[in-house]
């Protein structure tokens, strides 16, 4: 008997499992295929947690894994001295979020570790603010982001609020795999715990410390009074945890005319009104669409389940509401925040701006024109948040805007993972500002395009579903180092650079960088870290969006067809 059919015998089993988890795993006794992709590995433990589809089994997310993950949490704290500091635990809306933080909880109690667990749902750059605020040493998210209803997750942060580190998550990890599943955690009944202080509930006070440390990230504060009247807006939180402190950041700021999407207004997992619950998605928007009609609105603002990410929507001149990429969102606050600080002369010398590698050159364009520096790290926030923490005990940079064309914004030394509060607030106010000069965020973004050049980034996602899809995707990046593409679009490929070697200055990763000859278009591969898919991102710029579109479109075509798919 393979080992996928031990590991499934045995936890059919198993007597911890609940008849109801038992009937689950007996619903699929004669399907081989399920039960060896359940079963064939370990759900994966990387740098940002745990992962995976919702179930029973070695390679789903249920109680079993997230109590085995929470006991290497666990050994970690108490390794690293930091036991008696304990944990801050936050959840989202999605399916079992509530369960797997109070497992988490229980598990962490039973080790003497003191848990602090949210009573409601919050966002995760809460519990990155949070973890700062309280002084743990460490965090503990539940949530699969953007992901669709079928998925859950645990996302492990370390004392300065950003995800672990890949160091920290390998000794968690280390922790996890030298753990049985079913008989080396400890799990305390919750009442006990309580009783016995291991469990504290957070209370309301904190929400308050946020929203006003969020609130002194404003850039020009006084705009808003002088269209607060007459601007309005629509706001979705997709069912998630963005709600409470997006409507409450949005008031307190002044704003008096936002709709909120009352069908999309509610905690629920299943996200029964979109495909994904993702603002990377124009299909997200077409109920805030059709609100803003109706109410004659400019701009639709939009945040995933773990309210980490907006999306946005603006109407051009003619009317048309059109959805505008994490590229071009990040790009409107670049120039915002840098051109607002540099007229009331807040403009640091050392300031910068720091992106991810497959995010618009055109940030680095609108820094260098502010003589501000742009650093660009590997994709992930997690990179993100390390730098601010560095440049933070050397003072070598002046962390001003942090951002991922992956609809992930942070403004403020608050926290260490991107947060779509003070995202929200912000592109609300700099919609005020460009209101009071007559525009609306549309036309802001075109001025930009004149400015500085029409720049056009493409994503394409390459779904590899599976233990055969974790197959496909490492050929194909073998096969590409093996016989590397060397022309596309009539350009030659002038530089190839491969992130799993040395020289790059970032730690080593799967990714692969195309540089052509125009010396101004590129391309990356790269597996998801977290979802089955390999990415292909495309940058180009040209004297005119049609070119530049144009050029973007004819290199995705040649790559996909390089590549077969």
């Amino acid at each position: 008997m393979s080992n996928y059919k031990t590991d499934y015998e045995r936890w059919l089993s198993c007597e911890l499992l609940s008849e109801e988890e038992k009937q689950e795993l007996l619903s699929i006794k004669d399907n081989e295929t399920e039960i060896e992709e359940r079963f064939y590995r370990e759900l994966e433990f990387g740098t940002g947690g745990l992962r995976g589809i919702l179930g029973m089994g070695k390679n789903r997310m249920n109680i079993y894994n997230v109590r085995r993950a929470s006991q290497g949490v666990a050994k970690y704290m108490k390794d690293a001295g930091t036991a008696d500091k304990g944990v801050l635990i936050g959840y989202d809306t999605r399916n079992f979020s509530h369960t797997f933080a109070m497992e988490t909880a229980k598990v962490l109690a039973a080790n003497g570790v003191k848990a602090y667990l949210f009573s409601q749902v919050h966002a995760v750059p809460q519990v990155s603010f949070g973890i700062r605020y309280l002084g743990t040493g460490a965090g503990v998210m539940i949530t699969a982001s953007h992901n669709p209803k079928e998925y859950n997750g645990f996302k492990g942060y370390g004392p300065d609020g950003g995800q672990f580190p890949p160091e920290a998550a390998d000794i968690v990890l280390d922790a996890i795999n030298s753990y049985d599943v079913f008989c080396d955690v400890k799990v305390m009944d919750f009442e006990e715990a309580k009783a016995k202080g291991l469990i504290e509930m957070v209370g309301s006070d904190f929400d308050e410390a946020y929203i006003e440390t969020i609130k002194k990230e404003q850039v020009n504060p006084d705009v808003i009074p002088q269209v607060a009247d007459e601007m309005k807006l629509v706001y979705t939180p997709l069912h998630g945890s963005g709600a409470r402190p997006v409507k409450e950041i949005l008031k307190r700021v002044g704003f008096k005319n936002v709709f909120v999407v009352a069908e999309q207004d509610n905690e629920d997992g299943n996200f029964p009104t979109v495909k994904s619950p993702n603002p990377e998605n124009a299909e997200g928007f077409t109920i805030a669409i059709e609100l803003a009609k109706k109410n004659d609105v400019d701009l639709i603002i939009g945040t995933d389940p773990d309210c980490d990410r907006g999306g946005i929507v603006v109407r051009d001149g003619d009317g048309v509401y059109r959805t505008l990429t994490g590229n071009q969102t990040g790009a409107l606050l670049v120039e915002y925040i840098l051109a607002a600080k540099k007229e009331r002369g807040q403009l640091p010398q050392n300031g910068v701006v720091v992106k991810t590698i497959v995010t618009t050159e055109l940030a680095t364009k609108i820094a260098d024109a502010y003589g501000i520096a742009t650093v660009s790290l590997l994709t992930g926030f997690k990179y993100i948040g390390e730098k601010m923490t560095e440049y933070g005990k050397t003072g070598e940079y002046s962390y001003l805007i942090g951002f991922e064309e992956s609809y992930g914004y942070l403004v403020g030394d608050y926290a260490r993972d991107k947060d779509g509060v003070v995202a929200t607030m912000l592109i609300a106010e700099m919609a005020a500002y460009y209101r009071t000069k007559g525009m609306n965020l549309y036309e802001a973004l075109q001025n930009i395009y004149k400015k500085y050049g029409y720049f056009h980034e493409s994503l394409s996602n390459f779904t590899m579903p599976g233990k055969d899809g974790m197959e496909k995707m490492s050929k194909m990046l073998s096969d590409l180092r093996e016989s590397p593409i060397s022309k596309v679009a009539g350009l030659d490929v002038a530089k190839v650079i491969d992130y799993t070697k040395d020289g790059t200055g970032l730690p080593k990763s799967n990714v692969l960088k195309y540089e052509l000859s125009d010396g101004k278009t590129y391309f990356f591969i790269r597996p998801s870290g977290t979802e089955p898919k390999v990415k292909l991102y495309v940058g180009t710029s040209a004297e005119s969006m049609e070119d530049a579109v144009a050029l973007n479109e004819a290199v995705t075509n040649d790559v996909k067809a390089y590549l077969g798919v």
